[in-house]
């Protein structure tokens, strides 16, 4: 197995190893599963809503590295005089429509029009959770850099982003931003595709953004693989990596980790802080909305991993163990 280049079959992408993508076979058990569920997949309470205090962007990071989570895998990074932001996603539903489809729990803690100055926007793939339109939208006209898998920059031409501002990148592609910042495209191990027929088309995967002072993995989707501790090898070790930890169920076990697997990638990585995504935002799987993080607390204390979970929206500078515990007021 290699760092280097995706695979294709035919015109479809495949993954590194062999992977059972939870296809129409399975569709009928995961409906039966979520219509027999009994867990608060949706908060009880209303959650939030959160306000981000955007007087902190008016200076630098004392570190260097500051995290602004939005909420699920939209993340404003600022790294080594940078700024980051990681699969945007402002919109109300994660749904090819506005009136179905899995909703916020809780508004973005700041508008887009509020977003500080933006160096780079890294798109992972092209899952609706991960690439909303109207939010791409906003973006159409301007001279900020998209970096995105292959394949996924057709919607951003669509959508109005300038080609000359759009680079698509396979695994093992590295681009520059600025002089110092060098973002590489790494494997991940899930699947793609925004409907029924152009399934696996477009590409998927997995950042490292390494900076003169500072080294992260954006995790964006991935079940358990391999290649983790790989990039580990070559990449590591990390001062933060930022894992996906909710949206797991017994029918999709390879396409989504779960705090059990993202643990184990954070130790494969060689990571020296963990950071949860893809949790508490939206409900995209049978499991509580809380369980994903509350299980992680376990699983770090178990495993002794030190973890970075920022509340949604507020300014975070990371220079060690940090737990906001933001979710429990909600807790029913």
């Amino acid at each position: 197995m290699s760092l280097k280049g995706s695979k294709k079959e035919g015109k479809k992408y495949i993954n590194v190893i062999p992977t059972d993508e939870a296809g129409f076979d399975k569709m009928g058990s995961i409906l039966r599963e979520y219509l027999n569920n009994k867990a608060e997949n949706n908060p009880k309470k209303t959650i939030g809503p959160f306000k981000t205090d955007t007087s902190a962007y008016q200076n630098s990071p004392a570190s260097g590295l500051r995290i602004t989570w939005i909420g699920h895998s939209s993340i404003l990074i600022e790294i080594d005089g940078k700024r980051i932001l990681t699969d945007p996603v402002w919109g109300d539903r994660a749904s090819f429509s506005k009136l179905i489809g899995p909703k916020r729990f809780f508004k973005p803690p700041l508008l887009l029009s509020e977003l500080p100055p933006l160096d780079a926007v890294i798109i992972s793939h092209d899952h609706y959770d991960h690439f909303d339109k109207d939010t791409i939208k906003y973006f159409a006209g301007s001279t900020i850099p998209f970096y995105c898998s292959v394949g996924v920059g057709q919607y951003l031409r669509k959508w109005g982003i300038v080609a000359n501002y759009i680079t698509e990148m396979d695994w093992g592609d590295s681009v520059m931003i600025g002089n110092d910042i060098v973002v590489t495209a790494t494997p991940s191990r899930h699947f793609s595709g925004r409907g029924i027929i152009n399934r696996n088309e477009t590409l998927w995967s997995s950042f490292v953004i390494k900076g003169p002072m500072h080294n992260i993995y954006f995790g964006a989707d991935s079940g358990w693989s391999p290649s983790f501790a790989e990039i580990g090898e070559a990449f590591g070790p990390f001062d933060l990596t930022t894992l996906e930890v909710g949206a797991y169920g017994k029918y999709w076990p390879d396409i989504h980790m779960g705090p059990d697997h993202a643990t184990n990638a954070h130790l494969a990585l060689k990571g020296k802080l963990m950071m949860p995504i893809h949790y508490g935002t939206f409900n995209l799987a049978p499991h509580a909305w809380y369980e994903p993080v509350e299980r992680l607390e376990k699983l770090a204390a178990d495993k002794r991993i030190q973890l970075f979970v920022p509340k949604p929206g507020e300014p975070t500078e990371v220079t060690g163990e940090y737990n906001s515990n933001w979710w429990k007021p909600y807790l029913s």
